[in-house]
């Protein structure tokens, strides 16, 4: 990536304003620890916004799981991965495998007003550990917002969106928990990683 500076008439006027851009790109580039120790967020955040993958990324991937919803939506699970930093990020994709569009119920977003107020998300979603006897609910931010795919558009018949979520991580000697899912059947998972 090249930066192109310009000098400004009348003088250095644009100069704090690049050299805040270049601090700014230097501090968001990271530095210190490892990639594979901090989960994507971002990454799964943007994935969230696209309106359609292509065929080639909907059938890549194993399937771990596959919930059967309402008005035929259908949530595939494909990852589930242990993070160095105490949470397991759950990752797939809701299709819609109906023959209408269909807007993504409201109460996928659970009934806990502190989540119900960051508009429509996944933050209903629960694991329950069945070795452990332990359920586990979506992590928030410190807002209050719960780490997931959020703000869900209708989905035309056969349109498919990547989401995520996002969960404190049961004891390292759990293999598998099962995804519950608000209207949905439950799933499941074996945790990698």
């Amino acid at each position: 990536m090249s930066i192109r500076f310009t000098r400004a008439r009348g003088g250095l006027s644009s100069w704090p304003v690049a050299i805040v851009l270049v601090f700014g790109l230097v501090a968001c580039s990271g530095g210190g620890g490892s990639d594979d120790d901090k989960p994507d967020v971002s990454a799964a955040a943007s994935k969230s916004s696209e309106s359609k993958p292509d065929a080639q990324e909907e059938d890549s991937g194993q399937t771990l799981a596959e919930l059967k919803g309402p008005s035929g939506l259908f949530l595939r699970i494909t990852d589930s991965e242990r993070d160095a930093g105490g949470f397991i990020t759950i990752g797939g994709d809701l299709k819609n495998d109906g023959e209408k569009t269909v807007n993504v119920p409201a109460q996928l977003s659970g009934n806990e007003t502190e989540i119900i107020k960051n508009g429509s998300s996944l933050g209903g979603a629960t694991l329950v550990d069945p070795k452990g006897k332990k359920r586990y609910y979506v992590l928030r931010d410190t807002d209050g917002r719960p780490l997931t795919t959020t703000n869900f558009p209708a989905l035309k018949a056969g349109e498919s969106l990547p989401v995520f979520m996002q969960f404190p991580a049961p004891p390292a000697d759990t293999a598998e928990v099962t995804l519950q899912l608000p209207m949905f059947t439950t799933g499941t998972i074996e945790i990698s990683g």
